[in-house]
């Protein structure tokens, strides 16, 4: 990766991250991709004492499919364990395969269990918490959502996704995307709008100009 590479990225990187703090929550949500530390994070949280329950959602998706041998719901509970979280807490849903499935079936499920869904503290990648707090504003309005993610750098990121079989390319790739649907799926209805600042426009445009496209939606 160039310094210019690095710099655009690490623009991409600070805006899609929202730094809220996690509180309370009825229960913990973990949503599926390539990422290995979320689930690490959700156990982080959950020996905090900050939800009863924890929700692994994921079936195989546009970065596992053809990677993960399992679901990402099964690889992500498995992890956990054996982080030492007790599988009793532990619910999970295997069928989604993108960002508005993982909320609602999550939703279903927690329904179907009756578990009570009043707050979610929800669990991503680094980069996907903006995204996905404009989505759950759609797929799930009636709950209120905290997001974090791993407490890692861009850097950090990275090798923890070439060790569950990324690329850097990749990683890069599907951070231009999720930029690029930020503004498409808001204009679908998929999600909430957001603006993005110029800056962030500029590098993501300079990111896609340099060949980083191979995650962009085609027209």
């Amino acid at each position: 990766m160039t310094d210019a590479v690095e710099r655009d990225l690490q623009i991409l990187w600070d805006f899609m991250r929202l730094g809220m703090t996690p509180g309370p929550a009825d229960v913990i949500a973990a949503f599926g991709c390539y990422d290995e530390q979320i689930p690490l994070r959700a156990a982080e949280l959950w020996r905090q004492g900050l939800a009863p329950w924890v929700v692994f959602s994921g079936g195989l998706g546009r970065n596992t499919e053809g990677v993960f041998s399992s679901t990402e719901a099964a690889r992500f509970a498995a992890i956990a364990v054996a982080a030492g979280l007790p599988e009793r807490v532990i619910l999970r849903e295997y069928r989604s395969s993108n960002s508005a499935e993982n909320l609602l079936l999550t939703r279903a499920l927690l329904e179907k269990k009756g578990v009570p869904a009043r707050h979610i503290l929800a669990v991503h990648k680094p980069y996907m918490e903006r995204r996905l707090l404009a989505a759950a504003a759609v797929y799930w309005p009636e709950s209120r959502f905290t997001v974090t993610s791993p407490q890692v750098t861009v850097a950090e990121h990275i090798r923890a996704a070439q060790a569950a079989g990324m690329t850097e390319r990749g990683v890069i790739e599907t951070v231009v995307g999720d930029i690029q649907r930020m503004e498409l799926y808001a204009q679908k209805g998929w999600q909430k709008p957001v603006d993005i600042p110029p800056a962030v426009r500029a590098a993501f445009e300079r990111l896609r100009d340099a060949g980083y496209t191979a995650q962009l939606v085609k027209a």
